[in-house]
């Protein structure tokens, strides 16, 4: 254009006219930025030491372990809140659970309870803790060379309880003597005191050795406590089952003939072997105070001072060198028998050198 002063240019494209200026232009020439605009550029990278100590503390944007001190405020305070949300939570539900207990009794018991109404029964000594699952009693007889004086060490541990006469009475129990056989009943909120001097006889006692030193050992045989389970004892002997041992028969008649039939008011113990082979070796059994456990001393309900009661089994002249397996069973109307479940039983074997 005439008298222009070089400033701007014309340009004709197509029929249209466009005039340029000169910063349009060098912009142009210099690859089209666009005015106000930067792209971002990465950050130097460092390495080794430099770039820990650079992650620990940045001093240019003054964040800490790769945080300001705003964000480090805001996830402490958002975690600060999540846990104490959590804490309170378990609390709470901790706090109901227990308000469904009880210090005295369990929750749930017999039908309604995990363990049932069927008792089982248990024996000691019990083999030496290395051997918790074993059921083998192995020990070698004899004045010189025996090794029994372990087996008679744990069955007197577990017997101190029994021969501490006071023993219910210091726990502030209504303790009341029920007779040698338990034949007597203690009466509401009481419990029966164990009779030593018709437990711990014969060979039964500390004194002999329990029989171990005579290879005629002591089984220690007591029901388990289920809290609030009482026998039905048999009433005749039409209600026994037909595997019932004949011994049993035989007791609960002579005790009618005797006119002591309160007797029989008991849950019954017998202890035989397992096979035919196992009972010829076992030989006769000697029981101490008797072959049951009276009636009452059930039910178990927590009541200080209560001892579960217990009967010796002593095996009068058992066949030595050979491996004998032994079941001894609890008898009475609601008692089942179970061998693998090991419910109304209890089964050990016994082993003397």
């Amino acid at each position: 254009m005439a008298g222009s002063d070089g400033k701007n240019e014309k340009t004709e494209t197509k029929g249209e006219t466009k005039i340029e200026s000169k910063d349009d232009k060098d912009k142009k020439d210099k690859g089209g930025e666009k005015d106000g605009f930067k792209f971002a550029v990465q950050a130097e990278k460092k390495s080794g030491l430099e770039g820990f100590l650079l992650f620990l503390w940045n001093s240019e944007t003054k964040e800490f372990l790769g945080r300001t001190g705003m964000s480090w405020l805001k996830i402490g305070v958002f975690y600060l809140v999540y846990y104490a949300f959590l804490a309170g939570f378990f609390m709470l539900m901790l706090l109901a659970f227990f308000q469904t207990l009880n210090d005295d009794r369990p929750t749930y018991d017999t039908e309604s309870g995990i363990i049932g109404q069927n008792p089982g029964v248990g024996f000691r000594p019990m083999p030496p803790n290395k051997q918790i699952g074993s059921t083998l009693i192995w020990f070698r007889h004899g004045d010189h060379n025996g090794d029994w004086e372990n087996w008679v060490k744990r069955l007197e541990d577990h017997m101190t309880d029994y021969k501490n006469k006071d023993y219910a009475t210091d726990a502030g129990a209504h303790a009341v003597e029920c007779g040698d056989k338990g034949q007597i009943a203690p009466g509401e909120g009481g419990v029966c005191k164990i009779d030593q001097q018709s437990l711990f006889g014969g060979l039964c006692q500390n004194e002999t050795a329990y029989g171990y030193r005579d290879g005629k050992p002591c089984i220690m045989i007591k029901v388990n406590k289920i809290y609030n389970w009482d026998p039905v004892p048999y009433t005749s002997v039409d209600e026994m089952p037909e595997d019932i041992p004949e011994t049993i028969k035989k007791a609960f008649q002579k005790n009618i003939d005797e006119e002591t039939p309160e007797l029989n008011d008991r849950v019954w113990l017998e202890c035989e072997g397992e096979n035919p082979a196992d009972r010829e070796n076992l030989g006769a059994v000697n029981y101490y105070p008797t072959n049951g456990v009276g009636k009452n001393f059930f039910p178990y309900q927590n009541q200080k001072g209560y001892l579960s009661p217990v009967v010796f089994a002593q095996l009068d002249n058992p066949k030595q060198g050979v491996m004998i397996a032994i079941e001894c069973k609890a008898w009475a109307q609601n008692i089942e028998h179970d061998s693998m479940e090991r419910r109304g039983l209890t089964h050990f074997e016994l082993m003397i050198d």
